[in-house]
């Protein structure tokens, strides 16, 4: 992972139980992705919670792209 991911999506025992997390704030991926899957744009996200930035949901969404690439579907579904 590039060293964006590293600034951006933070990883911490103590936080949201270990969940990876926006910049070490209580918002995991997870969430915002769940969000913008929901049909929430970008631009709601951002207005609804004005401690995230751009960048922090765009990497969210890189980070959930880089989780989802496997070789075959089975390597997936057998995890």
């Amino acid at each position: 992972m590039s060293g964006l991911f590293f600034k951006r999506i933070t990883i911490d025992s103590q936080i949201c139980h270990g969940k990876p997390c926006i910049r070490g704030l209580r918002y995991p991926v997870e969430t915002i992705l769940e969000w913008l899957s929901s049909g929430m744009t970008i631009e709601e996200i951002l207005s609804d919670y004005e401690d995230l930035q751009r960048e922090d949901i765009l990497v969210a969404l890189n980070f959930a792209a880089k989780l989802a690439h496997v070789k075959r579907i089975e390597d997936l579904v057998a995890a």
